[in-house]
């Protein structure tokens, strides 16, 4: 009975033992069920997590690509804009720079295409004093003093011309004065020094020394500057019909030089052709070749009335001739003092000239004496401006300058002056007062003003 008693406690506690397993493992099973289902809904939770993170990142990488990229863009699309910006200013601003330089370049041609600047002087007429003047004590001569206060303005001009009144036939055929001169050729060496280009040698006095005064002249020009252009006294036939052309910037310019006459003296029977004189048919044909060839003709005649300030009717009938013939330009010589200037027109041939009558004496220092005789110390420089317009040449400006010849005894001591560098304190020393009292500063002004409109 004790032995059933027992096993059925045996069983009873077996099966209590079975049913407390069986709840223990249940329990085990759901919480391992619900940590599982915890861990896997912490894993969706963190991988929806860190997915949702990923995809902030993602958006905010992308973002902060995307503003990078739009702040590299933003940067590139700046420096290319500012690059190109200052390229197109650099651009601009060398264009500018290279127009410019065009336009200056364009208006410095233009100008100089344009234009032909020339002055000329009157007579050198070398009377003895002058060239005492000259004379140094080691027996050579220096005429430069004389032009030493002009020559700035002389040398500036692209054409400078001169009336060389008397011939240069050297020391050996003896330095002489009025009536029959004759210069050394140290007055030539000077007149090229100060920067004349052209020397016109057609006066009264050109046959003083007879042949061998031309000679020796045209001799010595030759040798020492065959780059002067000496016209008026000849060698050769061939030469005397050879017109001279300056020629500048596309411009062509004839110049032709005559005189009335020698002073009675015949030319070398062996040489008719050795001065120009004024000759009709001569004078005609010469500027009939000068308008066919040239954009422009000057012409300087040594002729007039000496010592008179008018008009001579000799000078009305040439300058008729020259201007009906194609003159454009007539500038004077020989009556050694200034005479009027005047256009001339010519409405039958439709031309018209600039005439400078009388421009006087350039130097002189005459034996003369009374009154009248203060009237030589003025003279004139012409100066005149040729313009090139649509083709023709013609006078854009013109004016004239006017000189007063200063004389004082001493080596140097002969010298030009521009009237308005003049005053009334080297007009007091000027030794003409000697010669005619009337001389002073406002006589050579009220003679500029009775003699010409406008000078300078």
């Amino acid at each position: 009975m004790k032995e059933k008693k027992i096993s059925v406690v045996i069983t009873i506690l077996f099966m209590c033992g079975c049913l407390l397993a069986c709840k223990t493992e249940k329990t085990n099973y759901t919480d391992q069920t619900n940590s599982e289902n915890v861990t896997e809904a912490q894993v969706l939770n963190d991988s929806s997590t860190k997915t949702q993170e990923s995809d902030t990142n993602d958006q905010l990488n992308m973002e902060e690509r995307s503003d990078v990229e739009n702040d590299s863009a933003i940067e590139k699309q700046s420096d290319v804009e500012n690059d190109s910006a200052i390229e197109e200013q650099s651009d601009v601003e060398n264009d500018s720079a290279i127009e410019e330089q065009a336009d200056e370049k364009m208006n410095s041609d233009t100008e100089e295409l344009q234009q032909i600047h020339l002055v000329m002087v009157g007579d050198i007429l070398l009377h003895t004093r002058v060239s005492e003047s000259a004379h140094l004590p080691d027996g050579s001569y220096d005429y430069n003093p004389i032009f030493s206060n002009t020559s700035d303005v002389i040398e500036a001009a692209d054409l400078a011309l001169v009336n060389e009144e008397v011939i240069i036939g050297g020391e050996e055929l003896g330095v002489s004065g009025y009536p029959a001169f004759n210069a050394p050729y140290e007055i030539g060496d000077a007149l090229v020094q100060n920067g004349f280009d052209v020397i016109l040698h057609a006066t009264n006095h050109a046959v003083d020394k007879g042949k061998k005064g031309l000679h020796n002249c045209m001799s010595f020009w030759q040798e020492h500057y065959p780059d002067i252009e000496v016209l008026g006294i000849h060698d050769s036939q061939e030469d005397q019909n050879t017109i001279y052309y300056y020629e500048q910037n596309g411009m062509k310019i004839a110049i032709l030089n005559y005189t009335y006459g020698t002073n009675g003296i015949s030319l070398p029977s062996d040489m008719p052709w050795s001065v120009d004189l004024l000759e009709k048919d001569k004078v005609i044909a010469d500027l009939k070749e000068a308008e066919s060839k040239a954009d422009f003709t000057i012409v300087c005649p040594h002729w007039g009335t000496e010592y008179n300030l008018g008009i001579s009717s000799e000078q009305k009938k040439w300058a008729q001739i020259f201007v009906e013939n194609g003159a454009d330009l007539v500038i004077g010589t020989h009556p050694h003092v200034i005479e009027p200037i005047e256009w001339y027109e010519d409405e039958k041939n439709d031309n018209s000239a600039l005439i400078f009558y009388s421009i006087g004496n350039y130097v002189n220092w005459t034996g003369g004496a009374g009154a009248g005789t203060a009237n030589r110390m003025v003279g004139g420089m012409a100066d005149v401006t040729l313009v090139q317009e649509d083709g023709k040449v013609k006078i854009g400006e013109y004016t004239v300058h006017a000189l007063v010849s200063h004389l004082e005894n001493g080596t140097g001591n002969v010298s030009t002056y521009f009237l308005r560098d003049y005053n009334t304190e080297l007009a007091s020393k000027n030794e003409i007062i000697k010669q005619d009292v009337s001389f002073s500063y406002d006589y050579c002004v009220n003679l500029c003003n009775e003699v010409w409109e406008n000078w300078e």
